[in-house]
C-alpha cells in the first residue's frame, strides 16, 4: 500500500486525532503526534507546524501530511514507513520546496515538518558551497537527520550546530558533514571507510552515494546503539542502510580485512595522518580528516597519488582554506578500555 492510499485509510481517524488540524498563529496547521525515533529517543510527542504553500491547496497539504503520518508518525510496527523501494535513479526535486516535500512524502513517507527544515538547510548548504555535486545534493536530501539526534534535540535537528549524543561525543553540524562528504567525491560502487560511526548520520549519508560503506566506532555501547538504529530503520524500509557494515574497534588501525578503500572519512581529530589508513587506501584514493591540536584543527583533503613509476606521494589541501573546525579527539583503545588519544603531542 503506498503512502497516498494509506493516507486515505487513516484520514478519518486522523481528523479525530488530538491536535490534528488545529489552527495555529498565522494560519499554521499544527499537528501533535507520537512517533518512535529509532533507538535513541523512544516515543515522543512531536509537533509539526505547516503553512500551506502557494502551490498546494489546503486539501492537498492535509492529504500529503496524512501520508507522512501514515508513513511513520503513528506507531505501525507491522508496516515499514517507506512506501516505495529505494531506487538509485530516483532523485527528489531540488528547485521548489513544495515539490520536494510532496515527492518525499509520496516516495519516502517522511514528515512534512522535518522535510521543510531539511529543505531550508539544503538551500543554505548549496549557497555556502558545502554542496556542489548533484550526487551529494541528492544524498543530503534523502538522509533523515532527525532519526540520528537524541530526543532533546529533535526539534533542532537541522540547526547548523553540533549536538551531544551521549558518551561525550556529538553529531556534527550538517554544513560540516556536507562539506567533508562533498570533498570526498564518492561515486557509486566505491568502497568507503568511516572512522567514528557516532550517531550514524554520516554513514547513512554515504549510503545514498555508494552501496559499500564500512564504519568503525571505538565506544562499544555507542556502536551497539547505532547498529540497532540502522537495523530498525532497515525494518522501516530504509533498505539503503543494508550497505553499511559496522564494528567496534580502534579506528586508527583501519579495517585491514576489508581494505583497500577508495575513500576514507575520519570524524575525530588527530595531529597527524594515521599511516595504517593511508596504507589501506587505493592509489589515487581520497581521505578527509580533521588534523591539528584542540581548537586549531583543519579539515584536510588527503589524496594518495601514484606516479607513473609506481611511487606513492600524498597531496594535501584544506577544504575550508584555512578556516578552523572542531571535532572530538581521536581516542585510543588499550585492551577493552579507552585511554588517551592517538595524537603524538
Amino acid at each position: 500500500m503506498n503512502a497516498y492510499a494509506r493516507s486515505q485509510s487513516v484520514h478519518a481517524s486522523l481528523a479525530q486525532h488530538p491536535g490534528y488540524g488545529e489552527p495555529g498563529e498565522g494560519g499554521l496547521l499544527v499537528l501533535r503526534t507520537p512517533r518512535w525515533h529509532g533507538s535513541i529517543g523512544g516515543q515522543v510527542q512531536h509537533e509539526i507546524r505547516l503553512s500551506a504553500p502557494p502551490l498546494l491547496s489546503r486539501r492537498r497539504l492535509m492529504l500529503g501530511t496524512a501520508a507522512a503520518l501514515a508513513g511513520g508518525c503513528l506507531p505501525a510496527p507491522a508496516e515499514a514507513n517507506v512506501p516505495i523501494p529505494y531506487d538509485w535513479n530516483a532523485t527528489p526535486p531540488m528547485e521548489h520546496k513544495p515539490s520536494f516535500i510532496e515527492w518525499m512524502v509520496r516516495n519516502r513517507g517522511e514528515e512534512a515538518g522535518f522535510l521543510g527544515q531539511r529543505w531550508e538547510r539544503f538551500r543554505q548548504a548549496v549557497a555556502n558551497r558545502d554542496l556542489w555535486d548533484e550526487r551529494d545534493k541528492r544524498a543530503f536530501l534523502l538522509t533523515p537527520r532527525e532519526e540520528f539526534v537524541t530526543t532533546p534535540n529533535l526539534g533542532r535537528a537541522y540547526e547548523p550546530h553540533a549536538f551531544g549524543i551521549g558518551y561525550g561525543v556529538t553529531i556534527s553540524d550538517p554544513h560540516l558533514v556536507a562539506r567533508m562528504t562533498s570533498a570526498l567525491n564518492v561515486a557509486r560502487g566505491e568502497k568507503v571507510l568511516e572512522i567514528g560511526t557516532g550517531s550514524g548520520y554520516q554513514a547513512a549519508y554515504l549510503a545514498n552515494l555508494t552501496d559499500k560503506v564500512w564504519s568503525i566506532e571505538i565506544i562499544e555501547p555507542l556502536a551497539a546503539r547505532t547498529r540497532r538504529l540502522y537495523d530498525s530503520l532497515i525494518e522501516r524500509g530504509y533498505t539503503e542502510y543494508k550497505s553499511i557494515t559496522t564494528r567496534h574497534a580502534d579506528g586508527y588501525y583501519g579495517w585491514e580485512q576489508e581494505a583497500p578503500f577508495d575513500k576514507v572519512i575520519v570524524t575525530c581529530a588527530i595531529d597527524h595522518i594515521p599511516p595504517p589508513l593511508l596504507q589501506q587506501m587505493t592509489p589515487n584514493g581520497i581521505m578527509v580528516i580533521p588534523v591539528g591540536p584542540p581548537g586549531a584543527q583543519h579539515a584536510l583533503k588527503v589524496t594518495k597519488q601514484q606516479a607513473a613509476d609506481g611511487s606513492i606521494g600524498v597531496a594535501r589541501s584544506d577544504i575550508y582554506h584555512g578556516g578552523r573546525v572542531s571535532f572530538v579527539p581521536f581516542t585510543k583503545l588499550e585492551g577493552d578500555l579507552i585511554r588517551g588519544t592517538h595524537s603524538r603531542k
